[in-house]
């Protein structure tokens, strides 16, 4: 299936970026957000970034909104979208997952 991704990055120091993926079509089963963080790092693996960070995002309001990842990853994004720092921009040639 087709999922509507954007993406965007939250810059903690100059060498430690963490990637931000948001499901824009719904809510997905875990398996689906895991397929996703995976697929995202092989897709950073292959650019030479073995150590970046992946946090998905799904949800469309404060009530629904939840996000994936290592607990330090998730609370960075979290204030990072408190801030509104983060800018989005449509994650191109990333379907079929």
């Amino acid at each position: 299936m087709d999922y509507r991704l954007s993406v965007a990055t939250v810059q903690e120091s100059p060498r430690r970026v963490t990637y931000v993926v948001h499901v824009q079509d719904g809510i997905l089963p875990r398996t689906a957000i895991d397929e996703i963080a995976a697929r995202m790092r092989e897709r950073l693996d292959a650019r030479g970034e073995i150590s970046a960070e992946v946090v998905v995002v799904q949800g469309f309001s404060k009530s629904t909104l939840r996000l994936f990842g290592s607990p330090y990853s998730v609370s960075l994004v979290r204030a990072a979208m408190f801030n509104a720092s983060l800018s989005w921009r449509p994650l191109e040639s990333f379907s079929s997952i």
